[in-house]
């Protein structure tokens, strides 16, 4: 990818960014929702893009109590600015994000995807600051794998940010995505070759399960 299409793609995504009402309507479904069954407080909250959004995490995870948050095809930024609504409200004991990959597909840098990680730690731990928040490492995809090199970047980038605080935590997921050639594994994604199967969320359910249940 060229830098003048890179620089392209920022613009957009700050442009985008600057919608105000760009995922309203899946914020506002979200409070109908609670307002008709509130969910339950101290629990586990998932949260980020569609990879979230089309998980069904009540199935994965049937001893557990959870919250699926995931929205739209958002970026890290979106999680930040809806936290407050979409979070914080569950005063949940676990939060999981998955977000990033959309931020660098619209030209964003890794440095700029951390940044908004950030971003999001400080709001969550501003008025929560026992909860622990895990960070799942971008998934190599078949429809974005011209941009490994910068999803590798972001991770280690996020990687190394969570050591040192017993509140954060870094899932990775790279290896059990990846087939014996290094590509990855088209068995585990739908046909678009970008989000997960069935199979493809089983192996990821069996990856965040020992960090939702204490055994990491």
């Amino acid at each position: 990818m060229t830098r003048t299409l890179l620089l392209m793609l920022a613009a957009l995504a700050t442009a985008q960014d600057a919608k105000p009402d760009r995922w309203e309507a899946d914020i506002q479904a979200f409070e109908k929702k609670d307002k008709e069954n509130p969910p339950p407080q101290g629990e586990i909250v998932f949260a980020g893009s569609s990879t979230m959004r089309m998980w069904k995490t009540a199935e994965s995870f049937p001893d557990l109590k959870v919250i699926n948050r995931g929205f739209g095809g958002s970026q890290m930024a979106d999680s930040v600015k809806y936290a407050d609504r979409i979070i914080l409200p569950y005063k949940p004991r676990i939060v999981v994000v998955y977000a990033g990959s959309n931020d660098l597909a619209s030209g964003k840098t890794p440095e700029k995807v951390l940044e908004d990680w950030e971003a999001l730690v400080k709001k969550i731990h501003g008025a929560l600051p026992k909860t622990r928040i895990l960070f799942i490492g971008t998934k190599p995809t078949i429809r974005r794998w011209a941009m490994i090199d910068r999803q590798k970047k972001m991770n280690e980038l996020l990687a190394a940010q969570v050591k040192g605080d017993k509140r954060l935590g870094f899932i990775e997921t790279g290896a059990a995505f990846l087939g014996d050639d290094g590509k990855p594994r088209a068995d585990l994604l739908l046909k678009d070759g970008l989000h997960l199967n069935p199979d493809g969320y089983k192996v990821l359910a069996g990856i965040v399960r020992p960090y939702l249940v204490g055994e990491k």
